[in-house]
């Protein structure tokens, strides 16, 4: 998410904590916040991703084979 973006969304936070926000800045708020989430979970995602877990006999399993083991058993 670019700085830009991040910046209004704590400007627009601050403004709500001296002041009830109009209906358009609630709406561009709301639409930074799903903006914001989305890109904590695809940086989350992504790391899960690249991430090797060492099991104890010394074997390595990454976290994203361990997922599509667990929906195939589903």
């Amino acid at each position: 998410m670019e700085r830009i973006k991040l910046d209004r969304l704590s400007e627009l936070t601050a403004v709500s904590r001296q002041r009830e926000l109009t209906e358009a800045e609630k709406a561009e708020r709301e639409e930074l916040r799903n903006e914001y989430r989305a890109a904590v979970v695809g940086s989350l995602m992504g790391s899960l991703e690249h991430t090797t877990i060492v099991n104890p006999d010394g074997s390595r399993q990454r976290v994203s084979d361990r997922r599509r083991d667990k929906s195939d058993k589903k």
